[in-house]
């Protein structure tokens, strides 16, 4: 009986938390070749390592968009690069310059190495969030 009750406690609080939405729009890219590969965080120690949620977007008329549903409320960073050659990983000039044009949210950039969390994260509360990224800013 108890690990039934332990069930419906836990199901029950799974209803009351509050999940929305985060809608992601990229715009001014160089061109529509490649795909944009648009990467969700929610945490300092996996950011700009492997992603909590991740799309591969069809660039059109220089532009992408993206839905991250069923996204809890917290803190969360957003990382976007343009994967012109298609290669599904984010080229570098001899490993420390990139070649292919990114942003982040917040329009985080790094000063001699990748942008930090505190500079990218943002607070994501009890409705859906809808945030717009230039490429190239």
């Amino acid at each position: 009986m108890q690990t039934i009750l332990t069930y419906f406690s836990l199901l029950f609080a799974g209803f009351l938390s509050a999940q929305t939405s985060i809608t992601v729009t990229i715009t001014d890219f160089d061109s529509n070749k490649g795909n944009a590969m648009i990467a969700l965080y929610s945490n300092e120690a996996n950011f700009l390592g492997d992603p909590d949620m991740g799309a591969i977007k069809e660039i059109t008329n220089n532009s992408a968009t993206v839905t991250f549903n069923d996204i809890p409320e917290g803190v969360y960073a957003i990382s976007v690069f343009h994967d012109e050659n298609d290669n599904k990983k984010f080229d570098m000039i001899l490993g420390m310059l990139p070649k292919e044009d990114y942003v982040n949210s917040n329009y985080a950039e790094g000063t001699f190495g990748p942008p930090q969390w505190e500079d990218a994260k943002f607070v994501l509360k009890d409705k859906p969030l809808a945030i717009t990224l230039k490429m190239n800013n």
